[in-house]
């Protein structure tokens, strides 16, 4: 039998291929002397604003590249992954969702855990936020450690790197000062002070750095020239050389980001090198585009929400989501939840029996860790939604009556996935399919089949399996010489659903039964949903 870290070895999946670099990232290392006790990986997080779906796909990705990771050492090499919260960053506008706003106007620019609390649950705005996202994180299992970028400079993690941005200020100014506007270059320093006086970070210019001593002295806001240590929290770093830093410090050997981040990267790599340390394997992920191909955006709110999507798919379809093709900009609205939902069916189903090898390229591998469950989940998403639509259902146990018959061992106790897949398609159904449903009286050519398939399923006598309900539908639609079969099945959902597509009516007849669907066609002949 062939051990699953010589599969994994081989394995395509993005996830085993950037595993398979950082293993070899790894190797070089020891062979230089450099060998680590663990592999790091890292997420950042601006605590401004809430955690986000964009939140979920970079923690959940970075969690599929560390399983496989472990996998292809055999576990072997313990592996942590840090959260960092840059929350010593200035707060440069109230955020306008807080209780009284107002009340923040007079902590504008400084630190995000030296604003208070407006929720009133912790000791500071930057505490609550973090708290909103180790919850948010803990809600999907994820397993992290998190860090706060104000505990990270006051308690001397970063002091060593620190003190050598000291020593290399020029080397990191000549990165710097070359990807900057005239005037920005004219006041740019990659210290930003804490005011002494006012406790707002500061963007001054420096007057002098003191390698030697780890110092730095600036004019401060009330015209007096301060000099203050470069370590235990007076100061922080600009966001780039800031982010170089961190790695340097936390000894990151993997962090991937949006696209946004792309053209920075090469700073934040020679950041890291100037202050000694290799750079992280890194991975560039694409961004998501709204309906009209936009650019989602927080501010705009043309995206969907992590808590949106889970009102209406299981947390398991977003994750899939998130790791199909990470490098393409796909468009991320409402109606791809379905059709989520039933690729990862799909992908869930086909597991069970493939090869090891086809397992570790199967996503689902990758959602539940290498070890994905069996569900006994016999009829799609699509169907659902369509079963509702049909039976006009506003209740799971209407539903159940239909699943019930189609498959008898199915109950809302033995098949809990199902059960919740239920209430989904209900509440999609009800926000979505049911507002957009628009019927269409059939044409006379679509009246005479749809006349023909009620009159053969009334007189249907053969096994009521979705197959041979295809079949005969497939065959009313080629007698009636549609020149376009996909013609056939579209009129019949319009006609029938008010929708212009759905699954495969045979599956449909299944579940519905053959005497209902009868009863729905003639229905709908009868004009009786245009009324």
């Amino acid at each position: 039998m062939t051990d699953i870290s010589t599969l994994a070895a081989s394995a395509k999946a993005w996830p085993f291929e950037l595993a398979q670099k950082l293993k070899q990232r790894v190797e070089q290392l020891e062979k230089q002397g450099k060998g680590k006790d663990a592999v790091i990986f890292e997420t950042g997080y601006g605590p401004s604003g809430l955690p986000h779906i964009g939140t979920f796909g970079e923690v959940v990705r970075t969690t599929m590249v560390r399983r496989a990771f472990e996998t292809l050492t055999e576990g072997k090499i313990p592996t942590r992954l840090i959260c960092v919260s840059d929350d010593m960053d200035g707060m440069r506008k109230v955020p306008p969702t807080v209780p009284n706003p107002e009340s923040l106007e007079a902590y504008l620019q400084k630190p995000l855990t030296a604003v208070p609390d407006p929720f009133g649950t912790h000791d500071s705005y930057g505490a609550h936020m973090n708290a909103r996202l180790c919850g948010f994180l803990d809600s999907f299992g994820f397993e992290y450690e998190f860090a706060s970028a104000t505990e990270l400079y006051k308690n001397g993690t970063y002091d060593p790197m620190l003190l050598r941005a000291a020593e290399k200020y020029r080397d990191i100014m000549d990165v710097m000062l070359p990807t900057l506007g005239e005037e920005r270059r004219a006041t740019y320093s990659p210290f930003l002070p804490i005011s002494p006086t006012t406790g707002r970070v500061l963007y001054v210019p420096m007057k002098h750095v003191d390698a030697k001593n780890g110092e730095i002295t600036f004019e401060d806001e009330d015209g007096t020239d301060v000099t203050i240590p470069v370590t235990g929290g007076h100061a922080k770093l600009q966001w780039k050389p800031d982010f170089g830093m961190r790695w340097a410090a936390l000894g990151i050997d993997f962090e991937m980001f949006g696209k946004d981040h792309q053209a920075n990267a090469p700073i934040y790599s020679k950041i890291c090198k100037i202050l000694g340390e290799r750079q992280p394997e890194q991975y560039v992920y694409e961004l998501f585009l709204d309906e009209k191909g936009e650019k989602i955006s927080k501010s705009k709110g043309n995206g969907i929400s992590v808590e949106q999507w889970l009102k209406y798919a299981p947390q398991e379809s977003l994750a899939l989501f998130m790791w199909q093709k990470p490098r393409a900009a796909k468009k991320l609205y409402f109606d791809v939840i379905p059709k989520a939902v039933d690729e990862y069916l799909t992908f869930i189903e086909k597991y069970q029996s493939e090869e090891p090898a086809r397992q570790l390229e199967n996503p689902v591998w990758h959602i539940h860790g290498g070890n994905p469950p069996e569900l006994n989940v016999p009829v799609s998403f699509a169907l659902l939604l369509n079963l509702v639509s049909a039976a006009n259902a506003n209740s799971k146990e209407l539903i159940w009556g239909f699943i019930t018959k189609y498959a008898p061992d199915a109950t809302p106790e033995n098949a809990p996935f199902l059960d919740h897949l239920v209430g989904y398609a209900l509440a999609y159904y009800e926000d979505f399919v049911k507002p957009a449903k628009t019927y269409r009286a059939p044409d006379a050519k679509e009246r005479v089949a749809l006349s023909n398939l009620v009159k053969a399923l009334r007189h249907y006598e053969g096994d009521v399996t979705a197959d041979d309900l295809q079949t005969l539908t497939f065959s009313i639609g080629k007698d009636a010489e549609f020149e376009n079969l996909r013609d056939w099945f579209k009129a019949i959902y319009e006609v029938c659903l008010g929708q212009s597509q759905g699954p495969r009516f045979g599956g449909f007849i299944a579940i519905y039964g053959v005497e209902e669907t009868a009863q729905l066609i003639e229905d709908a002949l009868n004009d009786k949903f245009l009324k």
